[in-house]
């Protein structure tokens, strides 16, 4: 199965140098996912590549021969996936504006009918569960609902390194078992869900909301 992991912030300057506080954790990330998931497929979808128009304009509002080729590239990669893991800091109380914003450009029939797995952190004690709070709906909404078990990663700089190692003094074995929890509810459901659509397309059972906003209306 294939995976994509987000990393939603943008900020290239913050400390500790030389490596952005959210790739040390996305790095740590991808290396537990494939050391506890080895038959499948991650990809790590950086909001930093991804500048986008000041002018907000979501993927599926292009006329297909005008969508600018890396938004559709993107489009193509969330479309062939099959879970979903979101890396997220926290701002004021909840989820990083770049991830929402970059997720935003995309249809939720795109990450429907597929599990996800919450990942936050910060340079702080709270290691950014606040965002977590947000992401839940947010995530659900989008139709990639996701496991009960989290990840959450305070004083992240004193935890991994600028490669996404362990630092010297922090016990690796504690944290594998920990992105464990999490990685593993995240593989099962993605198992279970793909199973599912191989057997019914969940768009041509229910239907997606592709006309109108009124669609979601109740009758009368």
């Amino acid at each position: 199965m294939k995976f994509l992991a987000f990393l939603g912030t943008v900020r290239d300057s913050t400390p500790p140098r030389p490596a952005r506080l959210g790739v040390r954790v996305a790095d740590a990330c991808l290396a537990y996912f494939r050391r506890q998931q080895a038959a499948h497929e991650i990809e790590l979808i950086d909001a930093l590549d991804y500048p986008l128009d000041p002018v907000f304009k979501p993927h599926f509002a292009y006329p297909k021969r005008n969508v600018p080729p890396r938004l559709d590239s993107l489009a193509d990669r969330i479309g062939s996936a099959d879970g979903f893991i979101m890396i997220s800091p926290e701002y004021n109380h909840s989820l990083s504006p770049a991830l929402a914003h970059l997720l935003n450009h995309f249809g939720s029939s795109l990450f429907a009918y597929k599990p996800s797995a919450i990942v936050t952190y910060s340079a702080g004690q709270w290691g950014g569960m606040r965002a977590a709070v947000g992401l839940r709906s947010f995530l659900s909404e989008l139709g990639c609902l996701p496991v009960s078990a989290m990840i959450h990663v305070p004083k992240a700089q004193e935890v991994f390194s600028a490669d996404g190692d362990c630092l010297p003094g922090i016990d690796e074995a504690s944290w594998h078992d920990y992105f464990a929890r999490t990685f593993n509810q995240l593989a099962w459901w993605a198992q279970a869900a793909r199973a599912q659509r191989d057997r019914t397309d969940p768009h041509a059972l229910i239907g997606d909301f592709q006309r109108d906003p009124a669609q979601r209306n109740a009758p009368g």
